[in-house]
């Protein structure tokens, strides 16, 4: 680790990026050879693929596949220092951690992303967890996975028939792709167990709206809809699930009896507004200007899905991981700009890259402007995309194989059980 400048000493300007994630990566890759001093601190030591995740959670590919070590990938920058902490708070200029001294900057960049709503009931979290992490992926792929082993040695119709019922709750990408797979997982695993049938399992997708993917075209939500049933996907629309419990969920009145929930129903930004004092939407995002700093705070850039970013025709700009890297670039353009003196960029314009969703083996949609795109070749253009994006050769080919190979032979390597301490999954099996 190089040496830098200590707080309050001379030095080269000081900016401190908080989350490593798409946007505040992007923000130190493009400030690379700017004479800047950079502080990049994470929670987590990795950099996730989180578009990918769903495939960690249904057993495709392995947490190693779409994560990739923070200081690895910083290693070739020595005007980079990676720091592993928490950050509680912003005061005086300064950032606050949960442990160790706090971090002065010039420049501050919050890239922290978002997480799960619940809308307040957070209670419900213990028993639908949601997918953000690789902690969540690989919880839900525990519970999944149990469900199936605990069924096979149940005697119980009733209980076995709530081990073999699965709820996803949200009907947007990441519900329908979950959606899709664990249908398919289901299918997959029938010669495997011998006193149950898994392809009769009930998945169930429920969507409090009137129907699935609503930033999509209604005729490719359409199609959505249909390939989910062909899979033998229940479609619940119209009403909310007004409770959560270890036994199963209630839907507009309704009590289903299942034992594996997943949350895909709605996010909530960072507590960076509340850091910045700042009042946030609905959803806890702060309301940035053009230039995508915080009101009254020039120095601060807030990025991602922590900021509400009126750059898109006038609408919000979503939170999809391009907004987050082409929000990095622009702020790392008026960072340098700053620095040496020139006139700042125009503010921030998004360009969307077209909304993309897979519904399971063979089948995905795609619209980008006026093109829509469905079924098979959708379901490869959506492939190699998300290869495209990768970060490194090695990763690229290992996914791109790992597909192949559940693509042809319809099997995975990494559908292991991982035990978690006791009394911390209610899913685990008992002594």
């Amino acid at each position: 680790m190089t040496d830098h400048p200590k707080d309050g000493q001379a030095g080269p300007h000081h900016v401190v990026v908080i989350g490593a994630g798409f946007g505040g990566l992007q923000t130190v890759r493009s400030l690379k050879g700017a004479g800047l001093r950079i502080t990049l601190i994470d929670q987590r030591n990795h950099h996730l693929f989180q578009p990918l995740l769903y495939q960690v959670a249904t057993t495709i590919l392995s947490p190693s596949e779409i994560a990739w070590p923070v200081r690895d990938l910083m290693e070739p920058r020595p005007d980079v220092t990676t720091l592993l902490a928490t950050v509680t708070g912003i005061r005086d200029g300064k950032v606050i951690l949960s442990e160790g001294e706090p971090v002065a900057y010039d420049t501050l960049v919050i890239a922290t992303g978002s997480r799960h709503s619940y809308f307040g009931r957070d209670e419900w979290a213990e028993f639908a967890p949601g997918l953000k992490s690789l902690e969540d992926a690989t919880l839900i792929r525990r519970r999944i996975l149990l469900a199936f082993e605990r069924a096979e040695r149940e005697a119980d119709p009733a209980r076995r028939a709530a081990l073999l019922t699965f709820a996803i709750v949200g009907g947007g990408p990441t519900g329908v792709e979950l959606a899709g797979i664990i249908a398919e997982l289901a299918q997959k695993l029938r010669p495997q167990f011998r006193n149950i049938d898994t392809a009769a399992s009930r998945i169930l997708l429920i969507e409090a709206g009137s129907r699935l993917l609503a930033a999509f075209d209604p005729k490719l939500s359409d199609y959505a809809a249909k390939s989910l049933e062909r899979r033998g996907v229940e479609l619940r629309f119209g009403a909310p699930v007004t409770e959560c419990r270890e036994d199963g969920i209630d839907i507009g009145g309704t009590f289903l009896p299942c034992q594996t929930r997943i949350w895909a129903a709605g996010v909530a930004a960072s507590p960076a507004s509340d850091w910045l004092q700042i009042k946030g939407d609905r959803a806890g995002r702060v309301p940035v200007l053009g230039d995508l700093t915080a009101p009254g705070h020039p120095e601060v850039f807030v990025i991602g899905d922590t900021a509400t970013v009126p750059a898109w025709e006038g609408k919000p700009v979503p939170g999809v991981a391009p907004a987050a890297k082409q929000q990095g670039a622009y702020v790392a353009r008026v960072i340098r700009a700053r620095q040496s003196g020139r006139a700042a960029p125009p503010d921030f314009k998004y360009r969307h890259l077209g909304d993309l969703a897979t519904i399971g083996k063979r089948s995905a949609v795609i619209q980008y402007g006026r093109l829509r795109m469905r079924g098979f070749l959708a379901w490869w253009v959506w492939g190699i995309a998300h290869i495209y994006f990768l970060i490194g050769a090695r990763s690229r080919a290992t996914v791109a194989w790992n597909w192949l190979w559940n693509h042809v032979r319809g099997r995975s390597a990494v559908r292991l059980i991982t035990h978690s301490p006791k009394g911390t999954d209610g899913g685990q099996i008992q002594d």
